[in-house]
């Protein structure tokens, strides 16, 4: 963990409307103007960089999980205030049908405990402290790494929905496609989501339920990126996000051309970073934002 991290404990993050007087104002004239359609509710969203989504691709891979264990609150809340402009995560439906925010089918990976997410309730996996196997790798006490629960995918797009910089790209790991559209419709959270991941059906069903949210198509390393293109241009896809491995410059090149948005998962590594940014690569997921977020502006001076 960072020393940057450490001072500041997971619970007690900031984020920027919290100090800002003037993105809290700019904050509540766009949710005032939320109420009264789409076209006020553009030109409140253009009026100044304050109520505008960041547009700079880096994503943030479960969070700002370099940092904080991975697919949390505390990780969710350091992407915001370092300045990515998505935040990834991934979701399961429980037991008793709530949609919760987790990378794998058992909570043994991060958690002190093993439940099998689908089999769970939601009251049951609320008992599993999803910040052990982070506080293990990094040598954390307690006070330094709280416990932290496994968060139900509404919260987060709550969360999220208090400014107009970050945005929330889900990724559903099961089938709850049709329930995750739903919630972000009663939400009314439509401009600040998207949606990511290799599963073709998935991403077809989104685009089909609703045409406006984008679709980040994610691919392998060894692709057929032809084939690829063709498919994303059917099915209205916005971004074709490749495995770091498989970047070449002619691909990117292609990508663009179908006027597709190129992208790469998952790049820690800063020579690598640079190297995509190089080639044009749009959209990074990293778990270090921060780095690749200081690699681009370094790169843009």
């Amino acid at each position: 963990m960072s020393q940057s991290a450490k001072s500041h404990p997971p619970y007690e993050l900031r984020l920027p409307w919290e100090s800002d007087p003037m993105t809290k104002l700019a904050f509540i004239l766009f949710a005032f103007c939320s109420l009264l359609g789409p076209t006020v509710r553009t030109t409140v969203a253009d009026a100044g960089s304050e109520t505008r989504f960041l547009q700079n691709g880096v994503t943030a891979h479960r969070g700002n999980s370099g940092e904080y264990p991975e697919n949390t609150m505390p990780a969710f809340r350091s992407g915001v205030a370092v300045g990515a402009d998505w935040i990834e995560l991934d979701i399961f439906i429980t037991k008793d049908g709530q949609l919760v925010v987790t990378h794998d089918q058992t909570t043994g990976r991060v958690g002190d405990k093993n439940l099998d997410v689908a089999g769970s309730t939601y009251e049951e996996l609320k008992t599993v402290d999803v910040a052990t196997d982070f506080r293990k790798r990094h040598q954390l006490t307690k006070k330094e790494c709280p416990p932290a629960r496994m968060p139900l995918l509404e919260e987060v797009l709550k969360m999220i929905k208090q400014q107009h910089k970050t945005r929330v790209s889900i990724q559903p790991k099961a089938d709850c496609v049709k329930k995750a559209v739903a919630l972000v419709k009663q939400l009314k959270m439509e401009p600040w989501v998207g949606f990511n991941d290799g599963n073709l059906k998935y991403m077809t069903q989104v685009k089909q339920l609703a045409p406006a949210i984008p679709v980040f198509w994610d691919r392998g390393a060894d692709t057929d990126i032809d084939v690829d293109i063709k498919i994303a241009q059917q099915r209205g896809f916005a971004a074709l996000v490749l495995h770091h491995q498989g970047i070449t410059a002619e691909k990117v090149r292609k990508i663009k051309a179908a006027g597709l948005e190129p992208g790469a998962w998952t790049v820690n590594d800063p020579a690598v970073m640079k190297q995509l940014l190089k080639q044009g690569v749009e959209r990074i997921y990293t778990d270090e934002p921060a780095l690749l977020l200081q690699l681009k502006q370094r790169q843009s001076e």
